[in-house]
């Protein structure tokens, strides 16, 4: 008998929304597949570290696993190292119990290669089966993806699972067209820019955008699918005028402007002006979109921004900083509910540049991730362990004691001198230092992706603290700690 198709299934998703929701309590018997697979092509300096990245919802499993009838199958590429699953349970030690492990289920394909995890799984037949008899036949079931493409598509198919993310077919939301096209349809403020089809098309947008922003002196090349940073470059406006190649610096280092013109006339992409002013802030807002059609502004963060020209995504500071987080929640909203309408569900964000000027804040939207993201698993922490909520009008989190709470998150806390340590090395690191969680304060440091320390010398953490200056602290108190043990090894 053949099963329901993707549209089937994401059509009864309405109807069972509120069993499955990650704040539900009771006795529903609900079961959710995580497959944080990274689904899209990505820059080669991102390989190394692709099967810690799927460790990085660990900590959406302790929410999960607070319902007393969830259950949880998490299926990664390569083996989970078994210390990495006692230190997140450690975490919460109410759920440290044998009862609340056995509700808790790893899958592990046992391929380290460089293919996205859910193309992997869809190979593997027995894979398959075996998820599904873990999954049972509980009342709900749902699969949480990190990104939608027509292999999660074939995942939610195969499992007969609806999957918390939209059609692929709205993938053109996402895009840098696609998100210019929405700010400007919702009248979110944006920067002055035009699409360009190829790269025969930059010099004639280059000397339009010049015309329509004369002050401008430097532009901001993007790939229509770039990621992270890495597919934009800087255009020098002055140095165009006698070669365009000349003038574009780009911010991924490991290619030259040729191949990235290539990749222009494969993809597309925008050309802006670049937002600047007395102070330059990258703050996001990240949205929830329920099956049901309802928006939430689930946080806002100042992003940190590195690489070769200041473009990278590196890390964030939670919340973003109140004298303008309202205001950008706002506009976020706009685009939350534009993307309801079309019938996103699942995670977004959209980035915005903000600006001081004449002592008032101006924010222009950027882009429109239409995925999970480098703040998506920070704030998963957060509500792991403090059981709290984000209050966009305030711009605050509060705990369900009414304490407020800060975070310093990153992916990038690196060293090539990390390599010589193992997760087992490093998790004796903080815990030694006692650097870890205080359950009792509702304060410590989070690790993630420990199991990318060896074999790329990297680690991500989240440092929460009662102020964004305590979170800090701790934040480098860990990178301290790690960079002595690495020293001395």
């Amino acid at each position: 008998m053949a099963g329901q198709t993707f549209a089937e299934l994401q059509a009864k998703f309405r109807d069972i929304w509120p069993l499955v929701t990650l704040r539900s309590i009771g006795d529903v018997k609900r079961t959710v597949v995580v497959v944080h697979s990274i689904s899209f092509e990505v820059p080669d300096q991102l390989i190394p570290v692709f099967p810690a990245y799927e460790e990085r919802f660990l900590c959406l499993v302790l929410s999960l696993l607070r319902a007393p009838a969830s259950r949880v199958v998490y299926v990664t590429s390569s083996p989970i190292h078994e210390r990495v699953v006692d230190y997140y349970f450690s975490l919460v030690p109410e759920l440290d119990t044998p009862q609340a492990r056995s509700r808790f289920e790893t899958v592990s394909l046992v391929d380290g290669r460089n293919e996205p995890l859910s193309r992997k799984l869809l190979a593997r037949p027995g894979a398959i089966e075996r998820i599904a008899r873990l999954i049972g036949e509980p009342e709900v079931g749902m699969i949480i993806p990190f990104c939608m493409t027509a292999d999660e598509v074939g995942v939610a198919e195969a499992l007969q699972l609806p999957i918390y993310g939209c059609d692929p077919a709205l993938g053109w939301l996402g895009s840098k067209t696609g998100s210019r096209r929405v700010f400007t349809d919702e009248d979110v403020r944006h920067p002055v820019g035009l699409d360009i089809a190829g790269s025969d098309e930059l010099t004639d947008a280059i000397g339009e955008l010049q015309a329509r922003c004369p002050a401008a002196r430097t532009a901001v090349l993007k790939l229509d699918q770039g990621v992270s940073g890495l597919g934009n470059a800087l255009i020098d406006l002055d140095r165009a005028a006698t070669g365009v190649r000349e003038a574009i610096q780009l911010e991924d280092e490991e290619i030259d402007v040729e191949q990235y013109l290539a990749l222009l006339d494969e993809q597309g992409g925008i050309v802006e002006e670049l937002v600047a002013g007395d102070d330059f802030r990258s703050p996001s807002v990240q949205l929830r979109m329920s099956p049901a059609g309802q928006v939430d502004i689930m946080s806002t963060h100042d992003q940190i921004l590195g690489g070769a020209h200041g473009l990278t995504y590196f890390g964030c500071h939670f919340p973003a900083d109140p004298d303008y987080a309202p205001a950008i929640a706002a506009e976020g909203l706009k685009v939350g509910r534009r993307l309801a309408r079309e019938g996103v569900i699942g995670r977004g964000a959209v980035d915005f540049a903000t600006v001081r000027r004449d002592d008032r804040w101006e924010s222009y939207a950027l882009e429109i991730n239409l995925r999970c993201g480098g703040t998506t698993h920070p704030l998963f922490a957060l509500t792991s362990l403090t059981d709290g909520v984000y209050d966009p009008l305030a711009g605050e989190w509060r705990t369900r004691l009414g304490d407020i709470k800060h975070y310093a998150a990153t992916d990038h806390l690196d060293s090539p001198a990390y390599r010589s340590l193992t997760p087992d090395d490093l998790l004796d690191v903080v815990e030694q230092n006692g650097l870890g969680w205080d359950g009792e304060r509702e304060v410590g440091v989070v690790l993630h992706m420990v199991s990318a320390i060896a074999v790329a010398g990297r680690i991500g953490l989240t440092a929460i603290g009662d102020t964004l200056d305590e979170a800090r602290r701790r934040y480098y108190d860990v990178k301290a700690a790690v960079d002595a043990a690495a020293q001395s090894s």
